[in-house]
């Protein structure tokens, strides 16, 4: 099934076409979705309200994961600006939010898809400076908020626990940048298939197609054209396990195009 998103009139603050609300098409879980960011290629900064200094470089994690209950696990440089600040917080933990950025993997216009914040306590780990020169903290996670592609959302400390990234979030860099660099044409051909009379398009009218998000469920285009900027997302008939099922799944949406 084919839902357009949103014509850019109803961009909002980051600058992202939306799906309409009326019928929302399948889609992650907002902690589905928050997995997904943090265990991507996403990037991620670590703010510590009130530190002092000010460090004069963001505090970017040398490497990042989740635990068992949904904690996060971030490495930083022993000398790092967050490690200090936990070692002299009262109980030996700071209030701390991780800030998390999705950049599209391709060139696109608007190409930040979303955002998400994961508010907490960080302390050390016991034992953690398994790394010479680097120090394991903790970020128990309170808060999660969300702000991307399909919409505003909150996420329970529980839920995100229990949750999994999506199974094509190791692939999706891959097939997008593929599919953009040697299927132009083809994915250009899926504006066709949109019709909507807010983002009716055909592959004459529009000025570019590109592949902007995959997931399970679909893939995700943006179309500039004669309306302006619109998202179309493309159901794939049955959500895909692997790199070959989203292949096949993608293939199916061609030759229903060059059919229609």
């Amino acid at each position: 099934m084919i839902r357009p998103g949103n014509p850019m009139s109803g961009v909002p603050a980051h600058g992202q076409p939306r799906p309409e609300e009326e019928e929302a098409p399948r889609q992650p879980s907002a902690a589905e979705r928050a997995r997904t960011l943090i265990e991507g290629n996403s990037s991620v900064i670590l703010r510590i309200p009130g530190l002092h200094p000010e460090p004069a470089e963001p505090l970017v994690p040398l490497r990042r994961s989740i635990g068992p209950a949904g904690d996060l696990f971030l490495l930083f440089p022993r000398d790092s600006p967050a490690v200090r600040a936990v070692r002299h917080a009262a109980d030996d933990e700071a209030e701390a939010v991780l800030e998390i950025t999705d950049v599209a993997p391709v060139a696109v216009r608007h190409r930040i898809r979303g955002k998400a914040w994961v508010a907490g306590w960080l302390t050390a780990v016991p034992g953690g400076a398994f790394e010479a020169g680097a120090e394991l903290l903790r970020l128990e996670t309170g808060e999660i908020s969300l702000d991307d592609l399909w919409g505003t959302d909150t996420v329970e400390p529980d839920e995100f626990a229990e949750a999994a990234a999506d199974p094509l979030t190791e692939f999706e860099t891959e097939l997008l940048q593929h599919l953009a660099a040697s299927h132009e044409a083809e994915v250009g051909l899926l504006c066709g298939l949109v019709g909507s009379p807010i983002a009716a398009c055909s592959p004459r009218d529009a000025v570019a197609a590109v592949p902007v998000a995959l997931d399970r469920f679909g893939l995700r285009v943006r179309f500039t054209g004669e309306q302006g900027v619109f998202d179309a997302r493309f159901e794939f008939p049955q959500p895909v396990a692997d790199l070959e099922g989203a292949r096949r799944a993608m293939r199916a949406l061609f030759a229903a195009a060059r059919e229609a």
